[in-house]
């Protein structure tokens, strides 16, 4: 989903108002540089508008998800929702156990697993979240990241 979707026109194209809220919640994950959870993006929102609540905010991600605007995630140990801008599935998430940094990176892995599925399984999958949990380059010790040290006789 492109990021810079203008909001008023999805939502009363199917009959929903744009509020304040709604175009608050929406800049702030338009915004986002990371995956953030429900009460960050409150916390965000809040410092804009005080009047906004956490119930706003839940609603909103929850309409967003449903006009596919907005997708919802359970990455890391925490196994709190994270909440994006909609992306094509082609997108997978790298979790680094280590700091928790979450990426994107596109490639035909989550095609291969749609194929598998249809094939193999005779099941037609609607939605892939592939979540790929690991250590990040920064966290990964440097053993693993350098040959092993030369033994001279």
């Amino acid at each position: 989903m492109d990021t810079d979707v203008m909001l008023g026109p999805v939502l009363r194209g199917h009959g929903h108002r744009l509020t304040r809220a709604r175009q608050l919640v929406w800049e702030t994950l338009r915004g986002a540089e990371r995956h953030l959870t429900a009460h960050e993006i409150a916390a965000q929102v809040h410092a804009v508008d005080p009047g906004v609540n956490l119930a706003s905010v839940y609603r909103s991600l929850t309409l967003f998800a449903e006009l596919d605007l907005a997708r919802e995630s359970r990455l890391g140990a925490d196994s709190a929702a994270r909440w994006e801008p909609a992306h094509p599935d082609e997108h997978f998430h790298l979790v680094c156990t280590g700091c928790g940094e979450v990426s994107h990176h596109a490639g035909d892995l989550v095609e291969q697993v749609r194929a598998h599925l249809r094939d193999g399984h005779r099941f037609r999958a609607d939605t892939v979240d592939l979540v790929v949990t690991g250590r990040c380059r920064r966290c990964a010790p440097r053993t693993t990241d350098a040959p092993p040290p030369r033994v001279h006789p």
